[in-house]
């Protein structure tokens, strides 16, 4: 139960720091990663001062609702950045190297794609509708990997296998293929280098029940089978706890908690994680619904306290006036609320 403490040592600004251990089972380690754009109303925060760490094979869930920097998180980790970037700086440690210092020519060569891949949200328009699918799920290979065209649709044909699409499916065009079809051809192309982490960014939000069911069991096989790392991010907080083994909850572009999945859905600490949970609806037991009043603050001119602050009902005065820290909770938990804090 103590594992997140065991990854994450508290500070009075992230939940980690000093350089990797070397010999640990770290496959991810973000550290006061910023990424804030320039826009004609100010500078957004986007992803303010996040930091976390991830030990391989495991599953981590990002949950929050819109706008709360999930994606822009996933996008800083891949270093997939619009023009208007105002602030891009941090660590992000991947097997012990920090990312960050290497070049944008050796990174989009030998990290992104090879070593950590991403699932996007709309995989009809993640795929090429003038090309084959095989091809498109080929060509990472051919890029990356310099195989041949043959040895290429070889591996292809294999993935396709492992994530349930018919091996026929290789010489179908996009339009051809159903909604989870095409989901599972998406995933197929984000395994095929045979990375360490995928992003799974909302990969099943314009899927049906039933389809979403069946893509998060191919999940849960690929995970055991090929021993890979994902990151899920999703608001859909019911889907994520199929998958996920620790979930982080960001409120405007923080990280607020991080927690195994154990306790997170059951007990979560902070107010904002806590009203999340009590907004899903369960299928035993009466559980009353209920909903977060207000709305985010704007990531332009954020409030110089606690974010969640003007939304909580447990607020009190020093809420308002200092930004909360990192506190270990009793299982292991990480939260960032002065109701936790330990004078």
């Amino acid at each position: 139960m103590n594992q997140i403490r065991a990854i994450n040592q508290t500070s009075t600004s992230s939940p980690r720091q000093g350089s990797p251990d070397q010999g640990s089972q770290s496959l991810l380690d973000v550290r006061n990663l910023c990424l804030h754009f320039r826009t004609s109303r100010g500078v957004l925060q986007a992803v303010d001062d996040v930091s976390f760490s991830m030990r391989r094979r495991r599953s981590i869930a990002i949950i929050g609702e819109s706008g709360c920097g999930k994606t822009s998180l996933a996008r800083a980790i891949l270093r997939l950045l619009p023009r208007n970037v105002h602030t891009y700086k941090g660590e992000v440690y991947l097997d012990g190297t920090d990312v960050m210092k290497l070049s944008d020519e050796w990174f989009r060569q030998k990290v992104r794609w090879t070593k950590v891949s991403m699932v996007s949200q709309a995989a009809m328009n993640a795929l090429n509708p003038v090309l084959k699918v095989g091809a498109q799920v080929a060509e990472p290979l051919i890029v990356h990997e310099r195989m041949t065209k043959r040895d290429a649709l070889a591996r292809a044909r294999e993935v396709f296998r492992i994530v349930g699409v018919p091996e026929d499916f290789l010489q179908r065009y996009a339009f051809e293929l159903s909604g989870g079809m095409r989901q599972r051809a998406i995933i197929a192309m984000a395994l095929v280098t045979n990375p360490t982490l995928v992003i799974l960014d909302e990969p099943t939000s314009a899927l049906d029940m039933l389809t979403q069911a069946n893509i998060f069991n191919a999940l849960k096989d690929i995970k055991n089978q090929l021993e890979v790392g994902f990151i899920l991010i999703t608001h859909d907080i019911s889907t994520s706890s199929d998958l996920a083994d620790e979930v982080i909850v960001m409120y405007a572009g923080q990280l607020v908690e991080h927690s195994l999945s154990t306790t997170a859905y059951r007990a979560p600490l902070h107010p904002y994680a806590r009203g999340l949970m009590s907004s899903v609806p369960t299928l035993r037991g009466d559980k009353k619904l209920e909903f977060i009043p207000g709305q985010p603050p704007s990531l332009i001119n954020p409030p110089s306290g606690c974010r969640f602050a003007v939304r909580c009902p447990q607020r009190f005065e020093r809420c308002d006036q200092e930004p909360p820290t990192f506190t270990v909770g009793e299982h292991g938990e990480l939260v960032k609320c002065w109701l936790h804090a330990k004078e």
